[in-house]
C-alpha cells in the first residue's frame, strides 16, 4: 500500500517520557520514581476525561493539575516554583535513542507529528530537541479541542498534510493510541518498546512490583481490542524498511 507521510505520536514514541524522573528525583529523592509513573497516568486519564465530559483545556493545564494531583495524593505537595521547575522538563524531554535515526532514514516522506501537547509547547519541545529541521508539520490536537483518541483528533492530519487515512502510516508506543488510529483508517504501526516476554520475566525478578513496572504493565502492552496494528516494530529505525525501494529501470525496454 502506498505511504504518503509518517505521522508521530510525540509523548512516548518519540520522546523518552520517562526522563521526566531526572528532575523528579532531584526535587523529591525519595519519591521521584513514583511520581513520574502516577503524574503520566493521571495525565493520560485527564485527557480522557475532560474529552468525556465536554470540558476542553490545554494539554499543558492538565499536565500540571495531574501533578498537582499526584504531589498532594503521596502527601508531599509542592510550592508552584517547585511545579515550575518540574513543569519545564516537558520544553527539553529527551528523544528516545532511535528517534534521530529514524527520522534521518525517512527524509523524502512528508514527516509529522500529531499530538496531544498544545502548539506552544510542542513548538518548543522539537525546536529545543533539533526535531524541528526534521518534520514538515506539527500538529497539536488544540485545533479539535478534544484529546486523542478523539476521531477529531485524528481527522486534523489530512487537513494539514493532504494526505488520505489510508495513504498515511501513523507510529505510536501508546497501545490505546495505535488501536484509535487504526480504527479511524491510518496504517498503524505500533513501537513495542516492552515486549511481553520482558515484563513477564520482569515481574519474576522482581520481589515487588514496582511503580516503573506497573506502568509498563498498564500503558505498555497491546490493548485487548479487535484493532491489530498493520506493524508491530521493535524500533523506530524499523520503519524504514516499510518503504518499497525504487525499482530500477528496464535497461532492455
Amino acid at each position: 500500500m502506498t505511504i504518503d507521510a509518517f505521522v508521530f505520536d510525540a509523548y512516548g514514541t518519540l520522546y523518552d517520557v520517562q526522563s521526566i524522573s531526572k528532575v523528579t528525583s532531584e526535587e523529591f529523592p525519595e519519591h521521584g520514581a513514583l511520581i513520574t509513573q502516577v503524574w503520566r497516568l493521571k495525565q493520560l486519564e485527564y485527557t480522557w476525561l475532560r474529552s468525556i465530559m465536554g470540558c476542553y483545556r490545554s494539554f499543558w493545564e492538565i499536565t500540571e493539575e495531574s501533578l498537582i494531583y499526584t504531589l498532594d495524593a503521596i502527601g508531599i505537595g509542592a510550592d508552584k516554583a517547585t511545579r515550575d521547575r518540574i513543569m519545564d522538563k516537558y520544553l527539553h524531554l529527551a528523544p528516545h535513542a532511535d528517534c534521530l535515526t529514524a527520522l534521518d532514514a525517512l527524509q523524502g516522506v512528508p514527516l509529522a507529528i500529531l499530538s496531544n501537547g498544545n502548539q506552544e509547547i510542542l513548538d518548543a519541545l522539537v525546536t529545543n530537541t533539533g526535531l524541528d529541521s526534521r518534520l514538515q508539520a506539527v500538529i497539536s490536537i488544540d485545533k479539535a479541542g478534544i484529546f486523542k483518541p478523539h476521531d477529531k483528533a485524528y481527522g486534523l492530519v489530512e487537513d494539514a498534510l493532504n494526505v488520505k487515512p489510508e495513504n498515511t502510516v501513523f507510529v505510536s508506543s501508546n497501545a490505546f493510541d495505535a488501536c484509535a488510529a487504526k480504527n479511524f483508517g491510518f496504517q498503524v504501526a505500533w513501537i513495542e518498546r516492552v515486549t511481553p516476554e520482558a515484563l513477564a520475566a520482569e515481574i519474576a525478578a522482581a520481589e515487588v512490583v514496582g511503580p516503573s513496572t506497573m506502568f509498563k504493565l498498564l500503558r505498555m502492552q497491546m490493548e485487548n481490542f479487535d484493532m491489530e496494528p498493520d506493524h508491530r516494530l521493535a524500533s523506530l529505525d524499523d520503519l524504514a524498511g516499510l518503504i518499497k525501494p525504487t525499482q530500477p529501470a528496464n535497461m532492455n525496454a
